[in-house]
């Protein structure tokens, strides 16, 4: 496959149940950024993001023939990878104790900024947490992915207008969670 990018999802879907591993392999080359950061944003852990992202490619591989409308191939696979996570999420308080160790991330020379990091990745992520389901999508696939509106709206089978109204209610929700968690934060300095 020369030019993925001028070959449909439904078009991938068709040839991936044919047993063309190619074309698979473009379909989740398409969305996995999207996807991944969808899972960041349930799990909070980027290790863990990349697992559960790994579990939905392996799920919607076995799973593709049940993919009912092939056009729509990214709503569905973000379906599956919201599934993974929330099974992941539940399995992980069973078995998952804090950790006192140092994550991988962190900084010996500023140990400061990492500490400052390692809040502000936790305020995001109880920010995004007070969102709607799709509400979620649509930040993070514009925001921190660049999808356009109309993009979003056809991966998530609402409208333009609707994906422009939800980012909007969205960023409102979040400068108000954020704005909270700071006055929050700053009475208990």
């Amino acid at each position: 496959m020369s030019n993925d990018s001028a070959v449909t999802d439904a078009e991938l879907v068709e040839r991936a149940r044919r047993g063309d591993a190619a074309a698979f392999d473009a379909l989740v080359r398409r969305y996995l950024r999207a996807a991944y950061a969808l899972a960041l944003s349930l799990t909070h852990d980027h290790h863990d993001a990349e697992d559960v992202c790994q579990e939905a490619c392996v799920r919607s591989l076995a799973h593709l023939g049940e993919c009912r409308t092939p056009a729509r191939f990214a709503g569905w696979f973000f379906a599956i990878v919201r599934s993974a996570a929330m099974h992941w999420q539940r399995s992980e308080r069973v078995r998952r104790t804090e950790s006192l160790e140092v994550h991988d991330h962190a900084n010996a020379d500023d140990p400061g900024r990492d500490a400052e990091q390692t809040e502000l990745r936790a305020r995001l992520a109880a920010a995004l947490g007070i969102l709607e389901r799709t509400e979620c999508d649509v930040v993070l696939l514009h925001d921190m992915e660049g999808w356009t509106h109309g993009a979003i709206g056809e991966a998530l089978a609402i409208s333009e207008v609707n994906s422009r109204q939800l980012l909007f209610v969205a960023r409102r929700k979040l400068r108000k969670a954020l704005g909270n968690m700071e006055l929050h934060r700053t009475s208990h300095d």
